[in-house]
């Protein structure tokens, strides 16, 4: 399965924002934004969910940043899923699920040289 086909089976997953500045990261569930390479937290509980959004992956914090993933990808209320048409509580994403934001704070030094703005 390709990138880009991973990217429909969560919320938003062509429009999550790029935690280093404009623009959207590609490869969201790696520490590469255009994707390949080593996954990044969010990367690895998503492949442990075999590659679907479920109500688990949606309420955990892959990130450690205080926000759920459902939260950052705009699906707070987890009620989102691939094969519908219509979304009415899907929101815009506010940030990445797999890196910790806001980068450099003490809170995210775990992932300090993991990946590279």
């Amino acid at each position: 399965m390709s990138e880009d086909n991973f990217r429909n089976n969560f919320p938003n997953g062509f429009a999550v924002p790029n935690p280093c500045g404009s623009g959207y990261w590609n490869g969201v569930g790696h520490y590469n934004s255009k994707g390949g390479g080593t996954l990044n937290p969010f990367g690895t509980d998503f492949n442990n969910n075999y590659q679907r959004w479920t109500i688990a992956l949606c309420n955990a914090d892959s990130d450690g940043d205080g926000k759920t993933n459902g939260q950052e990808l705009g699906d707070p209320f987890c009620d989102w899923y691939a094969a519908s048409a219509a979304n009415a509580n899907l929101r815009a994403a506010t940030s990445h699920p797999g890196i910790c934001e806001p980068i450099g704070s003490p809170a995210c030094a775990a992932q300090e040289g993991k990946f590279s703005c």
